[in-house]
């Protein structure tokens, strides 16, 4: 292992003894390494424990190689892959002992762009030298491992953004179908044909597609998480795991209730969400832990259909998360385009004017502070649970900020309501001035249970 003077990256080759770690760690088996827990102290700028955004370290490049070119690439004693590590000051794990007796095993490269582009290189050279050698093969063809958070962008908008890379690389690229995607292995395999060189300006050219993509995901989320009080955004696999994600936190004051959430989404979007025999919808559920359902269309030329999302806040998360993420991916907006749908969620009548605020006042801070637009009809009927609908719009951060500050003042109403008093709010319970401005900082905490 070799340790740099900035700290910032350490070389090593992980023997087989050690390279199959992250497949015995309990519920993650079946997952391919890469991602997880491993090198995340090593992923930092150093001294500043922020990932240091032009490196990328928290991408790492993933090849998916022949098993029979793993040898070659590791060489006698290790020493093609310490010569590799050494030439592109990158850390590469070989996960040899991943999915015992599989054709092809992954490689994680970590480095800097241009570390992870020289060693993808080195290793392509490798394989095509042996397969010559060995005569097993004419050429080996390059497969990079993307997150399929990723792979929509990277293919954009009826395919533009992958035929452009086509064209300028003079290469041909196929990637896998979501069909082969697992809660464990959210990874899709992108197959680049041509020669090497076409090959390696191709890798650069994905690369470059995934870390915006992923630059993008992280900006939005860390605008939004320390405003969304109580959910682990780290741990629901929205994102590949990542020193960037926050710590967990805790979701005991969250959980308690099952809440239910309306998601509009465009008609034709419908049977992408359901996938082949139900088999998408079915594992969105499970992963989720809510119950996801599709209303039957209002009417037969309906654009919109509208999903019930019902779970604890976290489940709710998770859920919606991962719709916005589905319709990204099978391009139903376009790839610059924000994906903003309509959501609706229901309250107690005599809570709504809470909501609303004297004047208007807090459901415009409401608008202001998430950037969605929140609106409730003021000439609703209350449905036979006396409730009526509050409609957000926005994008998915947004929409999941919108969605928590209104729970939380609905929480405070059912504590006034209990406590029988609320300050200045009185024995009535739902009153504007009851409400802490939502600008300020205590406007942003929950108010503690009362017991």
């Amino acid at each position: 292992m070799l340790l740099f003077e900035n700290n910032a990256l350490r070389v090593s080759y992980i023997p087989d003894e050690n390279s199959d770690v992250d497949s015995q760690r309990g519920p993650d088996n079946g997952r391919r390494p890469g991602y997880g827990p491993r090198g995340n102290s090593r992923q930092m700028s150093p001294g500043s424990g922020i990932p240091s955004k032009h490196q990328h370290p928290d991408i790492p490049l993933r090849l998916l190689v022949p098993t029979q070119y793993v040898g070659a690439i590791i060489g006698k004693e290790g020493a093609t892959i310490r010569n590799i590590t050494k030439q592109t000051q990158s850390k590469i794990d070989v996960h040899r002992k991943e999915n015992a007796g599989a054709a092809e095993k992954p490689i994680s490269i970590h480095s800097t762009q241009e570390g992870c582009s020289a060693a993808c290189r080195m290793i392509l050279e490798i394989m095509n030298q042996e397969a010559k050698d060995t005569k097993t093969a004419d050429e080996v063809p390059l497969k990079v491992l993307a997150h399929n958070n990723f792979v929509g962008r990277l293919i954009g908008k009826e395919g533009r953004n992958l035929k452009k890379v086509e064209q300028d690389t003079d290469t041909k690229i196929t990637i896998s179908p979501l069909q082969d995607l697992t809660l464990y292995n959210p990874e899709r395999t992108i197959t680049v044909k041509g020669s090497i060189e076409a090959c390696c300006l191709a890798e650069q050219e994905i690369m470059k597609k995934v870390r915006e993509a992923y630059d993008n995901d992280v900006a939005a989320m860390n605008q939004q998480t320390h405003l969304i009080p109580g959910l682990n955004l780290g741990a629901i696999g929205l994102f590949p795991s990542s020193s960037a994600m926050p710590p967990p936190a805790s979701v005991a004051s969250l959980a308690s209730e099952q809440e239910t959430v309306h998601v509009y989404i465009p008609a034709q979007a419908v049977g992408a969400l359901i996938g082949k025999k139900g088999q998408h919808i079915k594992q969105l559920s499970r992963f989720a832990g809510a119950s996801i359902k599709i209303a039957p269309a209002e009417a037969p030329d309906s654009k919109m259909r509208m999903v019930i999302v019902t779970g604890p806040p976290e489940a709710q998360f998770k859920a919606q998360g991962r719709i916005y993420g589905k319709l990204k991916e099978e391009n139903f907006f376009g790839p610059k385009e924000e994906v903003k749908l309509e959501t609706h969620i229901k309250v107690a009548a005599a809570a709504a004017g809470r909501v609303i605020g004297k004047g208007g006042k807090t459901v415009n801070e409401l608008q202001n502070l998430t950037a969605a637009e929140v609106v409730v009809p003021r000439e609703q009927t209350p449905d036979e649970h006396d409730q009526v609908i509050v409609k957000i719009i926005g994008h998915f951060y947004a929409s999941q900020l919108a969605q928590r500050k209104i729970r939380d003042i609905l929480t405070q109403v059912k504590q006034q309501q209990k406590g029988g008093t609320a300050g200045t709010g009185g024995p009535q319970g739902p009153h504007p001035q009851g409400m802490p401005e939502l600008g300020t900082p205590q406007g942003l905490a929950q108010e503690p249970r009362r017991k």
